[in-house]
């Protein structure tokens, strides 16, 4: 079993996936208020049987969702401005650079 685990691996990582991250945040969000939403009523069945945790844990979930809207968004907007920078385009406005011109040093 030892043989399995040892050496170095025989192909390198694969890319990260990257795909629509802040949609994808958003929905899961909307799912977990959703839940806590539709276990609300049901509010007593559940204390009576200690499923509580189900309701703060959907909360929570929502809570933490909000959390990670923000963060995804300024990732997201980080990227974008990195690749404009890199392609020689102003952040700002669009523009492109003029001939020659270099983009500002990044911390690679």
């Amino acid at each position: 079993m030892a043989g399995l685990f040892s050496g170095s691996p025989k192909h390198e990582a694969p890319e990260p996936l990257e795909g629509p991250v802040v949609a994808t945040i958003i929905g899961g969000t909307i799912v977990w208020f959703v839940l806590f939403l539709v276990q609300l009523p049901f509010y007593g069945w559940f204390d009576d049987h200690g499923h509580t945790w189900w309701l703060w844990t959907c909360l929570a979930g929502g809570g933490l969702g909000f959390i990670g809207i923000w963060y995804v968004r300024k990732r997201d907007a980080a990227l974008k401005r990195a690749r404009a920078e890199r392609d020689g385009r102003d952040g700002q406005d669009g523009r492109t650079a003029p001939a020659g011109h270099s983009p500002a040093p990044t911390a690679d």
